[in-house]
């Protein structure tokens, strides 16, 4: 952690070429691809959860089976 905050550091007070500030970038942006992905793929897996859920639910009425 430590070394991420002084590696910010030290490229706000140093001047940067055009490749490695995008650089820099490039790598922000792949870290936040992989958070989206991870969140798309929480997503998708609550969508077939709750999809499931229903199922099951709903069949438990149309069979009036008794829920004890």
């Amino acid at each position: 952690m430590w070394k991420y905050i002084w590696t910010e550091l030290k490229l706000m007070t140093k001047t940067v070429t055009p490749a490695q500030a995008i650089a820099h970038e490039l790598i922000h942006a792949e870290h936040a691809l992989l958070q989206a992905e991870t969140g798309v793929e929480y997503a998708q897996s609550m969508v077939t959860y709750n999809k499931n859920r229903v199922k099951r639910l709903k069949a438990y009425l149309a069979n009036g089976e008794d829920m004890v």
